[in-house]
């Protein structure tokens, strides 16, 4: 049976090797010791009448309690339900109500949110911090419990392990069904596929409310016996201090954290010796990004996955980092993937296509939402990831970007993803993006949105100057607008919906000025 609970196999093999360390406060525990927390969350829940397929919430910052809830889920076929620490009560009593939370686990930090949640129907409340009259208090629960009488359930590796709500950025948040087989899979198949190793240290500054949180690298290095080191939120300059002190060897970010590394001062005099790679993922990398780090003697690669196929679906070797810029590798093993044109017929390589997934790493689905899960994962089991993507002849993928993305013009496709690889190289341009927008000739045209980087200048003729010389006409910007910033999601995803609003806003503007002279 391919089942959940990693920490607790882990823990039986190699018992007495250190798993985490809260940073910078410093806990530590061992394997057998985080596995005894697992068991006594778990005996927890059971005290209160949850048991297998029960939906228990969680909302809190990283902290080992987290991790106590995170694997004793897969010892009880309890199904975890993380909750995102930024959204409003409302958006959170949806899912709540989605869902059927019988227990929710909160944060002293998040006490406040919790009580706006008091009216959304949940039976028990549970306290990691104490102090709340109408809640157990976890930690004293806890401490009362005896790991020796506890029994793991038994459960099929199709039971769902836990339920991660997307971001609703189209619509409403579905629950994503991710399966026990599906959260073990992930976890061996990226320790085998990225190498990873028993003497590996990997920090989680990520929230874990989000896949990435849980699935790199709290899974995969649990599978080797690495050491997590984990961080309550992200801060820069503690991320770079814990880099330092604790020897971190991985380190996963999204681009906006790697952002922000890369802008503290640490990052030019942070010990980085002990390092084999970053890896980002979540969003399109900007090459500055990547080229800093490699300055810096840190090789750099791009990563893909989704929360409903796993955060990790692909895999290359960082001598192949430089040769192969920009691409996020080849499918990892067992994953099968298809390059689909809109009639569903496979696309030759070279060629941009919709991008496919299939294999043991694929979710089941959206909770209560089969109207969506019959959208996406066809009836071979294929799972329609909506990114375009295009393979070269050695086998590598590269992402050009969201199907919804791709603007049409004169009956041409145009890629966002290939104009602004190209743009973030120019030495002026921090930051870019494409979008597109409606045109009463080619029915529609991309519009380049710009940063420009300290101390430099840079006119619209400049960038489509440079750009003609390395695309065809039809993919140049018809205009181009210069901000301060990108819009960016928590994870790095460039918000176009907005960008598109305001060059709206602009042509109106433009528009009522022209009507007015």
């Amino acid at each position: 049976m391919m089942g959940g609970d990693v920490l607790g196999e882990r823990a039986r093999l190699t018992p007495h090797n250190t798993a985490l360390k809260v940073f910078p406060a410093g806990q530590t525990y061992t394997y057998y010791e985080l596995d005894q927390r697992a068991i006594r969350c778990a005996q927890v829940w059971e005290g209160l009448g949850i048991v297998k397929g029960d939906r228990v919430g969680i909302l809190a910052e990283n902290r080992v309690e987290y991790v106590d809830a995170f694997f004793a889920a897969g010892k009880t076929g309890v199904i975890l339900v993380p909750l995102s620490t930024r959204l409003a009560a409302r958006e959170l009593i949806g899912i709540v109500a989605d869902c059927g939370l019988k227990a929710l686990m909160y944060s002293g930090h998040y006490a406040g949110m919790a009580k706006e949640l008091r009216s959304a129907g949940i039976a028990h409340w549970i306290a990691l911090d104490g102090g709340e009259a109408d809640a157990k208090d976890f930690s004293t629960a806890a401490a009362r419990q005896a790991p020796h009488l506890f029994r793991a359930a038994r459960f099929d590796p199709e039971d769902v392990y836990c339920l991660l709500y997307t971001s609703g950025t189209t619509g409403d948040p579905k629950g994503v069904m991710l399966p026990h087989r599906m959260i073990a899979f992930n976890g061996y198949n990226t320790a085998a596929c990225w190498g990873l190793r028993e003497d590996d240290v990997a920090p989680i500054f990520t929230p874990m409310y989000h896949a990435g949180g849980l699935s790199v690298f709290l899974v995969p290095i649990f599978v080797v016996g690495g050491r997590i080191v984990l961080h309550e939120k992200f801060d820069a300059r503690e991320v770079w201090r814990g880099i330092e002190a604790e020897g971190a060897t991985v380190v996963f970010g999204v681009p906006t954290t790697f952002k922000m590394l890369m802008e503290a001062p640490e990052f030019a005099t942070a010990e980085v010796r002990s390092v084999r790679w970053f890896i980002s993922g979540g969003a399109p990398l900007p090459a500055s990004i990547a080229e800093a780090c490699r300055r810096r003697g840190i090789a750099f690669k791009q990563g893909y996955g989704l929360t409903e196929v796993g955060v990790n679906c692909f895999a290359m070797t960082a001598e192949d980092v430089e040769r192969k810029a920009g691409s996020i590798g080849k499918p990892m093993m067992f994953t099968e993937a298809r390059l689909a044109a809109a009639d569903g017929r496979e696309v030759a390589r070279g060629e941009t296509g919709e991008l496919w997934l299939r294999g043991p790493h694929v979710c089941k689905g959206y909770w209560n939402n089969p109207q969506a899960t019959a959208a996406a994962l066809d009836a071979e089991g294929w799972f329609h990831t909506g990114d375009l993507a295009r393979q070269d002849e050695e086998g590598y993928f590269y992402i050009a970007g969201r199907l919804k993305d791709m603007i049409i013009s004169g009956g041409m496709n145009i890629y966002p993803a290939e104009v602004e690889r190209e743009l973030v190289l120019h030495p002026a341009i921090e930051d870019a993006s494409i979008v597109g927008v409606p045109d009463a000739k080619w029915g529609e045209a991309a519009v380049a949105f710009v940063v420009v980087r300290p101390g430099k200048t840079l006119t619209a003729g400049e960038v489509t100057d440079y750009l003609s010389r390395r695309l065809a006409k039809i993919k140049l910007p018809k205009e181009v607008v210069f901000l301060e910033a990108l819009p960016r999601s928590p994870y790095g995803k460039v918000r176009k919906s907005e960008l598109r609003e305001r060059y709206e806003t602009l042509r109106l503007k433009a528009e009522k000025g022209r009507q007015g002279a």
